[in-house]
């Protein structure tokens, strides 16, 4: 059930940095880093991944919204951390603290909104 999500679940998602994740190859830059897009969809993979045991059947959550900083470049072969923490649900709405690190060092952070929605009746409205 929605309620059983707690302000506070956490979960940690990690990726290798390889050509199909930097900034040139997706199209958001033109250097071979770490493109913002996949750090912010390693965030949201996290947060996503954080609540995902706590939802009923048949349920799942879509991201809202996503606002974060980029600080530093990650390198090709570097290995980024997302985390992702619970820090308010209001009904179907759940928020997060959300950041990204290479080792010790943070990358990027900012906050995260997710959606429960049902996974048949979201797929309807496709047409």
């Amino acid at each position: 059930m929605i309620e059983d999500i707690k302000i506070g679940f956490k979960h940690t998602s990690e990726l290798i940095v390889t050509d199909a994740v930097t900034a040139l190859a997706m199209g958001s830059g033109d250097m071979p880093v770490l493109a913002t897009p996949a750090m912010l969809a390693l965030m949201e993979n996290a947060a996503m991944l954080a609540i995902s045991e706590a939802l009923p059947e048949g349920c799942t959550s879509v991201g809202g919204n996503i606002e974060s900083s980029h600080l530093r470049p990650s390198k090709i072969g570097d290995k980024v951390t997302a985390i992702a923490e619970v820090t308010k649900v209001d009904g179907k709405k759940v928020e997060f603290k959300v950041a990204a690190y290479s080792g010790e060092t943070l990358l990027g952070e900012g906050t995260h909104l997710r959606f429960i929605v049902d996974k048949e009746r979201f797929m309807s409205k496709l047409g």
